[in-house]
């Protein structure tokens, strides 16, 4: 037996023309609009489902063949209307009494923050003041947006938004969507005159609000902390986190390694033979006397380890990491010192390795220059380039052939 109960809901026959559906639609739409007869909710929900599958000829073809139960199911041809794809999100999943409802999260977004920090509000630990802008629940209407009861949106028929379809072939078509603009997405709206005065029926207000950030000794880059509940307010929803990600800024002087702090310093020749003292201003203002011992070389790029003056440990701040010194070594310029004290240098270091002079016709002496960039390959592979050039221009590529007279 044919499924005839969207034609009886308009109070049309099976074979009614475009126009009586029209009609017949606005002649209930009117009688049953929740603004003139509130407690007709249903049945305007009814109507209005029944003139969106009527009016539309595939839709309307598709259910006079198979009925809402075929519809639901997609036991069709052609573009599929589950119960899912075309009761759900066109209809917000009401259907004949059950009631339209436009899906709302559970839980509101989480709002991330980024906290620029130096490596010494990381060391120290520190308390920032954050000025955070937000969503609260209106005090005055308490979320509701007015006075009264708000009434289903007659726009989107209280889904939240409009749906439309785009022709993309023969038996082809895109649905689109978007959020209807009279209810904001909601599908209720209040009437002007019931708006509450302070938030204008938006049912939240903007607010700003001081969060004091915690920053404890030792934490990371990246590293977050979580204020709950504190993001936007909306009602019948749970508010989200706001999120604070610590971005550290970069150091002059150390670098961090998890929790162990590196940096370089850079020593003269006769500080890296003889041995040096020196001083690290660290992260907390003090000043850390090092003294390295004479007879203990120092050579370039050695790496030399101070335990316990590194980054402290999160949440155990009295274990620290390890503080490590990279060393340059700087050396004289050429001719620093004559002859005389060139030879009395030479008789206190280490003798010289042992050498024996090459003899014969394949020994060549050379002379050892300065570096210097511009004199490297690619100036030796061009002028190489140029000389087989200038001899390609002398004599005839391959393929050239000599004419004949």
């Amino acid at each position: 037996m044919a499924d005839t109960k969207l034609y009886d809901a308009l109070g049309v026959s099976r074979s009614a023309t475009d126009l009586e559906i029209k009609k017949a639609y606005r002649k209930l739409a009117k009688e049953f609009h929740p603004d003139k007869n509130p407690e007709a909710g249903d049945k305007f929900k009814e109507i209005s489902f029944a003139y969106e599958v009527l009016s539309d000829p595939k839709k309307r073809s598709t259910y006079d063949k198979y009925g809402l139960k075929g519809m639901q199911e997609g036991a069709h041809d052609g573009p599929s209307f589950g119960h899912e794809d075309l009761f759900s999100h066109l209809f917000g999943g009401g259907l004949f009494g059950m009631g339209m409802r436009s899906r709302r999260p559970t839980r509101g977004e989480d709002t991330i923050h980024p906290l620029k920090v130096s490596l010494e509000d990381l060391y120290n630990g520190k308390t920032a003041k954050l000025q955070l802008s937000k969503n609260v629940i209106c005090r005055m209407c308490s979320g509701k947006g007015g006075r009264g009861d708000a009434h289903q949106c007659a726009t989107c028929g209280g889904c939240g938004y409009k749906m439309t379809y785009r022709q993309l072939g023969p038996g082809m078509s895109q649905r689109l969507h978007s959020q209807c603009t009279d209810c904001m997405g909601e599908g209720m709206v209040i009437s002007e005159k019931d708006k509450c005065t302070t938030c204008r029926g938006r049912k939240v207000v903007n607010e700003t609000k001081i969060l004091e950030v915690h920053v404890d000794k030792g934490m990371h880059e990246n590293q977050k902390i979580y204020f709950r509940g504190e993001g936007d307010q909306q009602p019948d929803v749970e508010p989200g986190d706001v999120i604070i990600v610590l971005q550290q800024k970069a150091h002059e002087r150390f670098q961090r390694s998890g929790d162990d702090l590196i940096m370089t310093h850079t020593i003269s020749l006769t500080e890296a033979l003889c041995g040096f003292t020196m001083t690290v201003r660290h992260l907390d203002g003090r000043d850390l006397l090092v003294k390295h011992p004479m007879g203990q070389i120092v050579k370039p790029a050695d790496i030399k380890g101070i335990k316990g003056e590194g980054m402290p440990h999160h949440r155990n701040p009295f274990e620290r990491g390890n503080l490590y010194i990279k060393f340059d070594v700087t050396f004289p310029e050429n001719h620093f010192a004559n002859e005389i004290s060139l030879k009395q240098l030479e008789n206190l270091l280490p003798p010289r390795p042992s050498f024996e002079m090459p003899s014969g016709e394949h020994v060549e002496e050379v002379d050892l220059h300065e570096y210097d960039a511009s004199e490297g390959h690619g100036a030796g592979a061009g002028g190489r380039q140029e000389a087989y050039a200038s001899d390609e221009d002398d004599h005839p590529g391959p393929g050239v052939q000599c004419a004949h007279q």
